[in-house]
């Protein structure tokens, strides 16, 4: 009986087997049909919140213009679109050949940047024109694309410590150029990129291990012999201590806790917040834009946006664990994890449970950098997903 329900069974195993290697051909010659549209829809959902958000906190923040934030915003948004499509039409893998030129060009304007003039206390933008783009932004895909590049060349051997020192040795002179600009934040977010993919790659524990103590360490040292700008120190000393001064020091981060607060379930309503409105919460439309949707859109406001991060981020482990290849599953964990870090620590510091490091909220957080970024990374998982049957 089993012999002949294998004669039976057999030919249809086998002309199922034949369907779904044409069908994946066919998908594999026209990746255009095979669009991921939820994960676009989401990531412009996303965007679009954030305009509304950044309308809401900067109407009278130019006299006679309430516009000016959203309008230039919106510049950065077409680009980013532009890119995002660029980066979805050509097939992934090429991108290994071009790395090196990314790590090239971005590392070229991180050292460009120091002969700019100062804004805010940083040298972080140079400005072509009408755009201003801030590198380090731009320094989180290109650290991505070098460790993706190098794992993917050196699966066979990922726990030597060749394995291990290399990435760490490409990714450091990214990290000390961004730490002197000086940017903590962005420092704080390629190192767990870092750490992330090398865990996720196979890095012995014990390297592991001893990076992240000896990375740790060395913050603790930076505060000890005033490594860090001095403001820097006072966010921290913000963040352990909440009611010290909290007239100068603290109080940004007293005025963002109340501003979640007293959104309450429903929120006091768009345009309405009077603690944003007063202009108590400062950077309320970039570090601390999640304060404006706790006052106006209060928990079920903040609840949907989270529930759209989640959602995001759903689809991006998706979309990484059913890459084709190793490279685009590495690709696509560490816009993971650079989208996921970012994403709690912001939360995370407008309601106190964080350290105040400047870290963006994407894709809401007005800058046209940071969301040209987000949108090159999501025309990345586009690419990845696109081309999943892909025959090599």
């Amino acid at each position: 009986m089993p012999e002949r329900l294998g004669r039976v069974l057999s030919p249809k195993v086998k002309e199922r087997k034949q369907t779904d290697m044409l069908a994946r051909q066919i998908m594999s010659a026209m990746p255009l049909r095979n669009v991921d549209l939820v994960l676009v829809g989401c990531a412009l959902f996303l965007v679009g919140f954030g305009m509304l958000m950044i309308y809401s906190s900067t109407r009278m923040d130019v006299p006679g213009n309430p516009t000016h934030y959203v309008m230039r915003q919106i510049g950065s948004l077409v680009i980013g679109l532009i890119l995002m499509a660029v980066f979805m039409l050509f097939d992934y893998r090429r991108l290994k050949v071009a790395t090196p030129f990314i790590y090239g060009l971005v590392a070229l304007l991180l050292i460009i940047v120091f002969l700019t003039k100062e804004a805010f206390g940083s040298q972080r933008w140079i400005t072509l024109g009408p755009l201003t783009i801030q590198p380090s932004e731009f320094a989180k895909l290109a650290v991505i694309l070098v460790l993706a590049n190098f794992f993917s060349e050196n699966r066979q051997e990922p726990d030597t410590l060749r394995s291990f020192a290399v990435p760490v040795l490409w990714t450091a002179p990214i990290i000390l150029l961004i730490f002197l600009q000086p940017d903590l934040g962005t420092t704080l977010v390629i190192t767990i990129i870092l750490l992330g993919l090398l865990f996720l790659a196979g890095a012995k524990l014990r390297y592991w291990s001893a990076l992240t103590v000896g990375g740790a360490a060395c913050f603790a040292m930076g505060f000890v012999f005033h490594i860090f700008q001095q403001y820097q120190i006072d966010r921290f000393m913000a963040f352990l201590k909440p009611g010290l001064n909290p007239k100068d020091v603290g109080y940004q981060l007293v005025q963002s806790k109340i501003a979640v607060g007293s959104g309450q379930l429903l929120g006091k309503g768009l345009t309405r917040g009077t603690q944003i409105g007063g202009g108590f919460v400062p950077v309320h439309s970039s570090d601390f834009i999640f304060s404006v949707i706790g006052e106006e859109l209060g928990f079920v406001g903040a609840l949907i946006l989270m529930a759209a991060f989640c959602f995001l981020l759903w689809r991006t482990l998706r979309i990484a664990n059913n890459a084709r290849d190793y490279y685009g599953s590495l690709l696509g964990m560490g816009i993971f994890t650079m989208l996921a870090f970012q994403l709690v620590v912001n939360v995370g510091m407008t309601m106190g449970i964080m350290p105040i490091t400047g870290i963006p909220l994407p894709f809401i957080s007005s800058g046209g950098s940071n969301l040209m970024v987000n949108l090159i990374a999501v025309g990345l998982l586009e690419n990845i997903y696109m081309r999943r049957f892909a025959q090599f």
